[in-house]
C-alpha cells in the first residue's frame, strides 16, 4: 500500500502545495498528483490487469473519482469530470473512458493484454468552480460485465429461481413472478436484470477504502457510519469495542464537539498506524445497509441486483447444479484461525496450499477471534478461476468472506430499483439519498446472496436464495458489501 498525493491549490492559479496522502483500492497505486488550471494529473498502476479477446471477453478497470475540499469551509465535495474523451489523456497501455454523468472515469487497458500495469500518467479535466481547494483522488478496481444472455437458477439450490434465460426480450418486457419462481414478485423492465452491460467492483469494500471514505466526511456523517463516537479517545476502535473480527480501524485523531471530524487509520497490529501489516486489504465488516448504501452513493456507484449477481458469477456458460461462483461444485471451506493463512494482515495475505474452491466460509462461530480475510487473498498471477475463487468475469469473493447485500426481487421495495447511480453526495446526516434505492434505515428491498465466513457453505452457491428475503438493517461482524455501476 503506497502513498499518493493530497494537495491544496488555487483553482484558477498555478501555485499549489503538495502533502502526503495514502489511498488504495486493494493494489491500485495513485501517486504524483498535480493540478494545472482545471486539469488534474497523476500516475496510476495496478496488478493483475487484463483485456481479453476470448471468453470471458471482458476487461478490468479502475473507477477513478475526485473529491475536493473548500479551504474555507473544510467541506468535501465530489468533483465533476468532463464527459468528452478528448478532454482526458493518458499513455499506452491505458485509455480513459468518461461516463455520461461526469461523476468519474474508467481507466483500463486500451488493447488486448494482461499483467501488471506499470505507473502511467493520466490527466483528467475537472468541472468545478473557482476557489482554493484540497483534492483527493480515489480508485476502485472494477470488472466489466458485457451485455449478454445468461442463465439464472440451477434447479437444486435453496429457494432458487426457476431455470430460465435472461435475454434482451426479458429485459425489455419484464418478468412475472410465475416465470421467475423462487418467491419472487413481478419484475418490471426498469429493473436491472443483468442483461445490459455494467461494471462490478472486483473486490469487497476493504478496510482501507472505508478509512479513506470516513476521512472525507463531516463529524455528523462519520458518526452515522461507525459504532463508536468520533469524539472518542485516540486508539479507540471504530467498529468494535476492541480489536475483534480482524477489524483494525482506529481513531488516530479524535473529533471535536461535533464540528471537527475524527481522523481514522488502519492499525490491526496496534502500534504504528498504517503500517504494512495493519490489515488495509482485509474486507470491511460490521457494515449496516445504511453504511453500504452511503459508501456507494458517496463513490458514485450503485447497489447490484441479485440477478446481476448470478450473471457476474456464472457468465454466459450453462448452469451447473449446486455450483459455486467459481463455476464448480468444489469447496474448500477455510477460516482465518484454521492454519494455512500466511502473511497475516499484509498486502500479500493468502492461503496455502492453494486448492480449487478455497473459500472463507462455514466456520459456524461468531467469536471475535475469527474474521474475514484480505480481498483477493486466493488469487495469484498464475492462479486459475477455481483456485482463485473468481467469478466468470473476474470478481473475487462473491462467495464467502463477508455477507453482501443485493437488491432483491422478492418484494416491491426491491423491484422499484431502476439502476439509479449514486451522485457522489450524501446527506448532512450521512445517508444515501437516491430515491429508488431501498430505504437506508429499514433495508427492506435488500437481502443477502453468496454466504460469508460464518454461515453454512450452502449459502455460498451461485443460485442459493435462502437469505435473499432476510431483512437486516443492522451492523454485524460478518456483514460487508460491494457495488456496481
Amino acid at each position: 500500500m503506497k502513498s499518493k498525493n493530497y494537495f491544496s491549490k488555487f483553482a484558477i492559479a498555478i501555485l499549489f502545495l503538495v502533502f502526503g496522502f495514502t489511498a488504495n483500492a486493494n493494489n491500485v497505486q495513485i501517486t504524483g498528483t498535480s493540478v494545472s488550471g482545471s486539469n488534474i494529473t497523476f500516475n496510476i498502476s495496478w496488478d493483475n490487469s487484463w483485456n481479453a479477446s476470448v471468453a470471458p471477453n471482458n476487461w478490468d478497470a479502475v473507477w477513478v473519482f475526485i473529491k475536493y475540499q473548500d479551504c474555507n469551509t473544510r467541506l468535501w465535495a465530489h468533483a465533476g469530470l468532463s464527459t468528452l474523451a478528448s478532454d482526458h489523456s493518458t499513455a499506452s497501455p491505458l485509455q480513459v473512458d468518461p461516463v455520461a454523468d461526469g461523476r468519474g472515469v474508467f481507466i483500463r487497458r486500451s488493447a488486448v493484454g494482461g499483467g501488471s500495469v506499470a505507473s502511467t500518467s493520466v490527466t483528467l479535466k475537472m468541472t468545478i468552480p473557482a476557489g482554493t481547494f484540497n483534492y483527493k483522488v480515489f480508485g476502485i478496481e472494477m470488472v466489466n460485465v458485457p451485455q449478454n444472455n445468461f442463465q439464472i437458477g440451477d434447479g437444486t439450490s435453496a429457494s432458487t429461481f426457476n431455470s430460465i434465460n435472461i435475454t434482451a426480450a426479458t429485459q425489455s418486457a419484464g418478468l412475472t413472478s410465475a416465470t421467475l419462481g423462487g418467491a419472487a414478485t413481478n419484475v418490471p423492465a426498469t429493473f436491472p436484470m443483468g442483461y445490459n452491460a455494467f461494471y462490478c467492483m472486483k473486490y469487497e469494500i476493504s478496510q482501507l477504502q472505508y478509512v479513506e471514505y470516513l476521512n472525507s466526511l463531516t463529524y455528523d456523517q462519520q458518526a452515522a457510519h461507525v459504532a463508536n463516537d468520533p469524539i472518542s479517545a485516540i486508539g479507540t476502535y471504530a467498529m468494535f469495542t476492541g480489536f475483534n473480527y480482524r477489524n483494525g480501524i482506529r481513531i488516530s485523531t479524535p473529533g471535536n464537539n461535533g464540528a471537527i471530524p475524527a481522523v481514522y487509520a488502519c492499525d490491526a497490529t496496534a502500534g504504528v498506524e498504517n503500517n504494512s501489516d495493519d490489515g488495509q486489504g482485509i474486507a470491511m465488516n460490521n457494515l449496516s445497509w445504511s453504511d453500504v448504501a452511503a459508501y456507494l452513493d458517496w463513490a458514485a456507484l450503485r447497489p447490484m441486483t441479485e440477478m446481476e449477481f448470478e450473471k457476474v458469477c456464472r457468465g454466459t456458460v450453462n448452469r451447473v447444479a449446486d455450483e459455486y461462483p467459481w463455476g464448480t461444485i468444489e469447496m474448500n471451506a477455510i477460516y482465518s484461525q484454521l492454519g494455512g493463512l500466511i502473511n497475516d494482515y499484509l498486502a500479500n495475505e493468502t492461503w496455502t496450499p492453494a486448492t480449487n474452491g478455497t473459500c472463507a466460509a462455514g466456520i459456524g462461530s461468531g467469536s471475535g477471534i475469527y474474521g474475514p480475510v484480505k480481498v483477493g487473498a486466493f488469487a495469484t498471477g498464475t492462479s486459475g478461476r477455481a483456485s482463485a475463487g473468481a467469478s466468470y468475469y473476474g470478481a473475487m469473493e462473491l462467495g464467502g468472506n463477508v455477507a453482501e447485500r443485493f437488491i432483491t426481487t422478492s418484494n416491491a421495495s426491491g423491484t422499484a430499483f431502476n439502476g439509479t447511480l449514486g451522485d457522489g453526495t450524501i446527506t448532512a446526516s450521512g445517508m444515501a439519498n437516491q430515491a429508488t434505492w431501498p430505504d437506508p434505515t429499514t433495508a427492506v428491498g435488500v437481502g443477502f446472496r453468496g454466504g460469508d465466513y460464518v454461515n453454512v457453505v450452502a449459502r455460498v452457491k451461485t443460485s442459493d436464495r435462502a437469505s435473499i428475503t432476510t431483512v437486516s438493517a443492522v451492523r454485524q461482524y460478518n456483514f460487508g458489501g460491494r457495488g456496481a455501476r
